[in-house]
């Protein structure tokens, strides 16, 4: 998170926010916060009609204490005979999910997919996930479904056994680029029919005009992008013939 975790003064400036009757994106933007974050801790302390700034900075102390008591340390992790240091390891992996969760990824979720893309083989079963992470089946279940969806990772059969793993690769951050554009092209194409419903002239038409313009040139930007970063792809596997070529998946065009 921007700044660490939320001080006493922060907590203060979003009791007033909510006073003012201000939503979290406002809130947030005056802390340089993610409202996703104020969201959170608005929702877990009260809600906005009940939250309270010291009850709400008591009430996440006692959770720190708490869970810290109750979680023993986390088993260290493996380096695969690579001479990594273990300590650098772990703090890469706590910096990494921070990052990952304010780009809005939820926690677990977040603590999921670190901990997948920090192994070398981008694989763990849903023991390896328990044991490392230190919660519960269910918990890991509810995230892969979650990181599943969004296109994240995949699920493999464990060669003669009834168990599944976990997979992540290289294309990781393709696959959710290509479902960001094709976001993209649906809201350029609504921007269009806006502009001509409403009329270009008009300062509602220009403004739809405006964005179609923006969004076509944003996924026109990302279309390269991953032409060359395929273009790079394919030739690492012909310098490396033993590393796995991307799959021929074409970048989406306008629609």
């Amino acid at each position: 998170m921007p700044g660490g975790r939320l001080t006493n003064e922060d907590r203060q400036h979003i009791a007033e926010g909510l006073a003012e009757g201000l939503g979290y994106a406002e809130i947030g933007r005056r802390l340089g916060r993610p409202a996703s974050t104020v969201m959170r801790e608005v929702t877990r302390n009260g809600g906005p009609d009940g939250y309270g700034a010291e009850r709400a900075h008591e009430a996440t102390r006692h959770r720190a204490r708490r869970n810290k008591q109750a979680q023993p340390p986390a088993p260290p992790i493996p380096d695969g005979g690579h001479g990594r240091d273990p300590r650098a390891v772990q703090d890469f992996t706590e910096s990494f999910t921070a990052l990952l969760i304010q780009q809005g990824l939820p926690q677990m979720m977040a603590r999921v997919l670190a901990c997948l893309y920090i192994t070398d083989s981008g694989t763990l079963t849903a023991a390896d996930l328990v044991q490392r992470l230190r919660v519960s089946p269910a918990s890991i279940s509810h995230a892969v479904a979650f990181l599943e969806q969004q296109g994240m990772l995949r699920r493999e059969r464990v060669p003669g056994r009834r168990r599944e793993r976990y997979v992540i690769d290289d294309e990781i951050w393709l696959r959710s680029m290509i479902a960001a554009l094709q976001m993209n092209d649906a809201l350029a194409a609504a921007s269009r029919r806006g502009a001509e419903i409403l009329g270009a002239a008009t300062p509602a038409g220009a403004r739809f005009e405006s964005s179609a313009a923006l969004l076509h040139l944003v996924t026109e930007a990302f279309r390269q992008v991953i032409e060359q970063w395929r273009q790079g792809q394919a030739a690492r596997g012909a310098q490396h013939p033993d590393t796995p070529a991307p799959r021929d998946e074409p970048p989406p065009g306008p629609r």
